[in-house]
């Protein structure tokens, strides 16, 4: 099996992940969580060890805010097979882990993940299925749920009360800001102030300071310790500050049902997807939430910049990740299904040409043939004026007969 689960942010595509992981692993067999970020491996492992609490499921984490001890007899437990479920971020696909049985991989936010991570993955056994999920997968792997190469199921229904983000795109503009942050503290919740750029971060912070004096606010950003970034997160989870002032680490499947207030600083320098999934962050409980995108304010954007921003405002309704990565199919094209690259088009034979061939062996195959049939189709030559193509044997004659046609189009031209 090779799914992809696409599904809007929040509409339980970890749910999915939760119940396949549990069908395999009581089974005696082993599975392998992978996920782009610390902060997402984090949260599963709290989640997955909540839901299996008092079931024979031997669950561990692997990342790099796990300390060595713990990595090390993870690592040893996969090789026993003593550890059912893994979860961890790229250190999952190291060559020190070796697994006794593994069954199934479940790739998590895949848009963040390369062809060779997804391929080094399927080399960790030679039957492995594989559950993909994502709210908006990259134009390649839509390509390939699109054409039958693997299979696509879609989540469509929000959950119940579940209200859609108000979306803004504004100049940067101090007052606003300051109202929606206090706003959304006011009303007992927390806030994120997304910055693109780690350097941007002291930035942000000083205005926060001045700006909004009455809030609590922390600091988070990839480049921090492992223990410094996690007791950062963990207190911004339990409530202890307002607002989580970071970069776009926090982008990807962050679940904290009171922050509902998003600002994301230079939105013009983030990409659709990113812009998407960080509006996915806020508007995870039955509260009403709010994503401002700031651009500069004395500053033109580009013209590209423009253009995300207000396909991203278009998009505000509930359910509308696969509209964005099908218009993202569409603008970048497929890509090379057989290769590395996950953007551009067919151009040796031609992009219908190729999805006709791509079909036809993809049907060939799931009917069990295996010899290849002879081609239906024959090129046509289009050159704007009749021609005749003769087979002659003799070149006396083939001369001649380039002579009269040359007679023949001088009198024409006449």
């Amino acid at each position: 099996m090779d799914r992809l689960v696409c599904g809007d942010v929040g509409f339980g595509k970890t749910e999915v992940a939760l119940r396949a992981a549990f069908a395999v692993a009581i089974d005696g067999r082993q599975v392998a969580v992978v996920v782009p970020t610390t902060l997402l491996a984090r949260q599963h492992y709290k989640v997955f060890t909540s839901r299996f609490a008092g079931l024979p499921v031997k669950i561990a984490q692997l990342s790099r805010i796990v300390p060595t001890a713990e990595q090390r007899k993870a690592r040893e437990g996969i090789a026993s097979g003593e550890v059912d479920i893994i979860i961890g971020t790229h250190a999952v696909l190291s060559k020190q882990v070796q697994f006794k049985d593994l069954a199934l991989v479940v790739i998590d936010e895949e848009q963040h993940f390369g062809v060779k991570h997804k391929e080094r993955l399927k080399e960790l056994r030679t039957e492995v299925h594989v559950l993909t999920l994502s709210a908006t997968p990259i134009p390649r792997t839509l390509q390939l749920a699109m054409t039958g190469v693997r299979e696509l199921s879609l989540i469509s229904t929000p959950p119940v009360d579940r209200l859609a983000v108000r979306t803004f795109v504004t100049p940067f503009d101090e007052l606003i800001i300051r109202e929606a942050l206090l706003r959304e503290r006011y009303r007992g919740g927390q806030s994120f102030y997304v910055c693109p750029r780690i350097e941007d971060l002291e930035e942000a912070a000083s205005f926060l300071r001045t700006a909004v004096p009455e809030a609590k606010f922390v600091i988070a950003h990839g480049q921090m310790a492992a223990t410094e970034l996690e007791d950062k997160m963990s207190a911004f989870y339990d409530g202890k500050y307002d607002i989580l002032v970071s970069t776009a680490i926090v982008e990807s499947g962050l679940d904290i049902p009171t922050a509902n207030t998003m600002i994301v600083h230079r939105a013009d320098m983030f990409g659709l997807a990113q812009l998407y999934q960080l509006r996915g962050r806020v508007g995870r409980a039955k509260a009403r939430a709010y994503a401002l995108f700031t651009i500069p304010a004395n500053r033109q954007i580009t013209p590209q910049a423009e253009k995300r921003l207000k396909v991203l405002q278009s998009l505000d309704t509930l359910g509308a990740g696969f509209q964005l990565a099908s218009h993202d199919l569409d603008i970048r094209g497929a890509g090379n299904l057989l290769g590395d690259e996950q953007s551009g088009h067919i151009k040796e034979v031609g992009y219908e040409l190729y999805q006709q061939m791509l079909a036809d062996a993809i049907a060939a195959l799931k009917a069990g043939i295996t010899e290849p049939a002879e081609e239906a189709w024959s090129p046509s030559i289009t050159i704007g004026a009749p021609v005749t193509i003769i087979a002659v044997p003799e070149p006396t004659t083939v001369a001649l007969m380039g002579i009269a046609s040359l007679g023949l189009l001088a009198r024409r031209k006449r």
